[in-house]
C-alpha cells in the first residue's frame, strides 16, 4: 500500500517537541505551568500521530446511520 501524501507528522516537529520536553523537565527554573504546557503539546502530538495512523478515522462522518434512525421515531 502506498503512503498517502501528508499522512505523517513532520519529523522535525516531533524532534523539536521531544527536545523541548527533555529540556523543560530537567530545568530547575521551569515552573509547573511551563512543564504542563510542554507535556500537553507532547500529548497532542501523540494524539495526532494516532489519528494519522488510523485509516478509518473520520470516515464515519459520511455514513447516514443517524438519518435512518430518525425515521423510526
Amino acid at each position: 500500500m502506498a503512503a498517502k501524501k501528508g499522512s505523517s507528522v513532520n519529523i522535525d516537529l516531533e524532534k523539536s517537541i521531544s527536545k523541548l520536553l527533555k529540556e523543560v523537565m530537567t530545568s530547575t527554573e521551569a515552573t509547573l505551568t511551563d512543564k504542563m504546557k510542554v507535556i500537553d503539546r507532547a500529548i497532542k502530538l501523540e494524539a495526532l500521530k494516532q489519528k494519522v495512523q488510523d485509516d478509518s478515522y473520520g470516515r464515519g462522518f459520511f455514513n447516514n446511520d443517524d438519518e435512518s434512525g430518525a425515521e423510526d421515531e
